[in-house]
């Protein structure tokens, strides 16, 4: 699927994921929204039985399991609250999703991840190996960070980019964010009356970004436009459409497609599992700084020489993900270090062949080879 799209019909979407964020599944007072939710459900069910796959990415488990707990803030005034408050939502969640799934003759599968099973390539691989025989055997996987044992220094912190890095390792041709807004607008339409809807993103680039706002419209996710966009840009990134749509009408999705109003961000065209999977990573071990001619090089498709190396940042291993920087310090590519950060500095800005008596192991013929790199 390589053209834009105005919705999400079978025959264009052999695999959608949808996205579907608290203030849309959870009430104010922290009741369900039991009609629209299933509202919702009987569309899946239909997109089902036409000859679409469809994946779940679920919010709501920390504002379900507030209300039961009586916790100030929705549950997220600290920490500790979140995760008490994700233990308890995440059974209530996922006993939700099986009943009115069930209710259509189709299994629920409840699927936690924590953003290591994602960037760890290892973990990556189990998870999209599950996700497959899932859908195979014809369930609908229902997603969500395991919010009980993530910590604020290795989590997601929302949905969106969880469910851009679901739709890659499902390798989904589409990912629908259900969302308090109706898309992606030229500035916050709540505080400017002259803001236009977006129809269509065909590139992320510097002025798309400075358009978003970083408050959710209803205070309870913890998402806002900026995570769109970076939701947008792992899902493009890796061959996946993308689209904004809104959530505050019953039937979501039989509304878009009937109305087209929504923001498509088109996706780019697929460089190789493994190479999608570099691109979409949300954490790395360290940083190269290089020079205009490395840069240039880089761009023509070649591997990285330490003589184009002006510095080394972090500490980390041989393997370990790594960015590769430009002289303005724009991020230019990701990909595996063939040394660890101490030779790295030892053989900055060395020519090849001085290389062998800077360092006590085995010589390689690049830091970053083009083999496991991708350029951003």
């Amino acid at each position: 699927m390589t053209q834009p799209l105005t919705g999400f019909p079978p025959d264009q979407c052999r695999r959608l994921i949808i996205k579907v964020g608290s203030a849309l599944l959870v009430a104010p007072d922290g009741a369900v929204r039991r009609a629209w939710v299933e509202s919702l459900v009987a569309e899946i069910a239909q997109r089902r039985a036409a000859g679409q796959q469809i994946v779940i990415v679920s919010s709501g488990a920390i504002a379900l399991g507030a209300r039961r707990l009586a916790l100030p803030r929705g549950g997220r005034a600290t920490l500790e609250d979140a995760q008490a408050a994700a233990a308890v939502g995440q059974i209530a969640l996922s006993q939700m999703w099986a009943d009115l799934l069930g209710a259509h003759g189709i299994a629920a599968a409840q699927m936690l991840v924590t953003l290591g099973d994602l960037e760890d390539r290892r973990r990556y691989l189990n998870a999209a190996a599950t996700l497959d025989r899932l859908i195979g055997l014809g369930a609908v996987p229902v997603v969500n960070e395991n919010d009980s044992v993530a910590t604020e220094e290795i989590r997601f912190g929302d949905n969106d980019r969880l469910a851009a890095r679901i739709g890659q390792a499902a390798r989904a041709d589409a990912v629908a964010l259900l969302s308090d807004i109706d898309g992606l607008y030229t500035a916050n339409p709540q505080g400017d009356p002259t803001a236009t809807l977006i129809p269509l993103v065909e590139t992320i680039d510097a002025a798309i970004l400075a358009m978003a706002d970083t408050r959710s419209a209803s205070g309870m996710g913890s998402g806002g436009m900026v995570s769109k966009l970076q939701a947008a840009q792992i899902a493009t990134g890796a061959g996946t459409h993308l689209a904004i749509i809104s959530g505050r009408v019953e039937a979501p999705l039989a509304q878009w497609q009937a109305s087209g109003r929504g923001t498509i961000f088109r996706a780019a065209r697929r460089r190789g599992a493994r190479k999608d999977w570099l691109a979409g990573r949300l954490t790395v071990k360290g940083h190269l700084s290089v020079d205009a001619g490395a840069a240039q090089a880089l761009r023509g498709g070649r591997s990285l020489l330490p003589a184009g190396i002006t510095a080394s940042h972090g500490r980390y291993a041989r393997g370990d993900v790594i960015d590769i920087a430009g002289p303005d310090g724009a991020v230019i590519a990701r990909g595996l270090a063939q040394y660890d950060s101490r030779d790295a500095e030892r053989i900055v800005g060395r020519r090849s062949e001085e290389v062998a008596a800077l360092i006590e192991g085995p010589v390689r013929t690049a830091m970053v080879h083009r083999d496991h790199m991708v350029l951003l």
